[in-house]
């Protein structure tokens, strides 16, 4: 039976982004099956922000988690990484920075109902969004972001990569998580990042 890893997600962060495309490489070269969850940089900062009620650059930026939730809500979760892939694709390979817009395309992509935009634009499922958030970021705790992955009873934010490994160098790097995840007292890994996420 393949092993569950559950991955948090908020479509706007590149980090996530290339993370997300490591982990699939990953299911083709490990018995691994992956569940999305989705996961919100605007409900992480808000204490910051504006509301997205309130200020547009918000909104938009709010809108792509928003929209993950609403196509969970409406087709199921195993829809979700089909949107996330869509989604992902326009913001980040094809550089569309139109949250929104980015959005709407990703949306006709995958089939979904129109109206699915319209309410990704309010606060309608935003209980469901939060509860989401915060079932990915009690297991890391609240001082980190996207992505988090979790896997053999215990979750990490990261691994925070900047290329994506193919093949069997994909699954090395998902062997090495699970060997540190082994030990329930290691924590963290870090250096200063040298360059920006690549996904070709």
């Amino acid at each position: 039976m393949a092993e569950r890893v559950d991955f948090w997600f908020d479509p706007l962060c590149p980090f996530a982004w290339a993370t997300s495309r490591w982990i699939l490489e990953v299911e083709k070269v490990r018995d691994v099956e992956v569940h999305w969850n989705v996961m919100s940089l605007g409900v992480l900062n808000e204490a910051k922000n504006p509301s997205p009620a309130e200020d547009e650059e918000q909104l938009a930026r709010w809108t792509p988690s928003r929209a993950a939730i609403a196509v969970e809500i409406a087709y199921g979760p195993e829809k979700v990484g089909e949107f996330y892939t869509a989604a992902g694709t326009e913001i980040h390979n094809n550089g569309n920075k139109d949250y929104i817009a980015a959005t709407a395309k990703a949306l006709e992509s995958i089939g979904a109902d129109a109206s699915l935009l319209e309410d990704a634009k309010t606060d309608k499922n935003d209980e469901r969004l939060r509860a989401s958030h915060e079932e990915g970021i009690t297991k890391v705790g609240q001082d980190v972001g996207t992505p988090i992955v979790a896997f053999a009873g215990t979750a990490f934010f990261g691994p925070v990569i900047t290329r994506i490994p193919k093949g069997e160098d994909a699954g090395r790097m998902f062997d090495a998580s699970v060997a540190l995840a082994e030990f329930p007292y290691f924590f963290e890994l870090k250096r200063s990042r040298t360059e920006f996420p690549q996904f070709d």
